[in-house]
């Protein structure tokens, strides 16, 4: 589904990101953790085309990111609060985004329908603006936003943070069910390792932009992650 090809990031003399290769196949949930630094949110941001790589360059589907926007109508993101628009409603962003992806009105309340568990009653019916919103309630919006229009690949920065802990639990239930019951490649992002390591399959764990570890989760894989950031 997603393969990397000697990609690499150089800021001046600092190069930031250098991967040789890394294929993600579809329907995977795929989790990737590092300390601060360590080209997360870099690898993201070159997924989707936000920022051009110095070499190398990734494959989504068969469409060269950097080269095509082929890639755009299957794939969707949260990166952080800059992809809302804080004057609108968190209706009138959700209708928007479904204009992009394709789907009416209909479609999207049949989609928001599904997540009330999620919203908790304090996104849908208040009448206040997304910059208003608390940056919780902006990321869940974020988040679900990103599964309209039905995405086969759905890229998540840091989805647990400042959310509450049964907002961060019905989280994992719906990255778990995207994954298994309905086929979505889902990249996942987290420095809580305990959260990254329940949802995803696999987790790789990037150090000063290079992979270090890549590793199919199983019932020690806490303990591997917990021996590799504590040395």
């Amino acid at each position: 589904m997603i393969t990397v090809h000697n990609l690499t990031k150089t800021y001046g003399e600092n190069t930031v990101l250098n991967i040789d290769n890394l294929e993600i196949p579809k329907g995977q949930s795929f989790g990737l953790v590092g300390n601060n630094g360590a080209g997360k949110t870099t690898l993201f941001s070159l997924l989707l085309d936000l920022i051009q790589p110095s070499s190398g360059y990734i494959i989504n589907k068969d469409v060269q990111v950097d080269q095509s926007e082929d890639w755009k109508p299957f794939t969707s993101a949260f990166i952080d609060e800059t992809f809302l628009i804080g004057y609108l409603t968190p209706e009138e962003y959700f209708y928007f985004i479904g204009e992009l992806r394709g789907r009416n009105k209909a479609d999207v309340d049949a989609l928001l329908s599904n997540f009330d568990d999620f919203f908790h009653g304090e996104i849908l019916g208040q009448k206040k603006y997304l910059r208003d919103l608390s940056k919780g309630n902006q990321k869940k919006v974020g988040i679900v936003a990103s599964f309209i229009g039905n995405p086969e690949v759905v890229i998540l920065d840091e989805p647990f943070a400042n959310l509450d802990p049964t907002t961060q639990i019905r989280l994992k239930g719906i990255i778990k069910d995207l994954a298994a019951k309905e086929g979505v490649t889902v990249l996942v992002s987290s420095h809580d390792l305990i959260h990254v390591t329940e949802v995803c399959e696999r987790i790789v764990v990037l150090n000063k932009g290079e992979i270090v570890k890549d590793i199919h989760t199983s019932a020690e894989t806490m303990k591997e992650l917990e021996a590799f950031f504590a040395g």
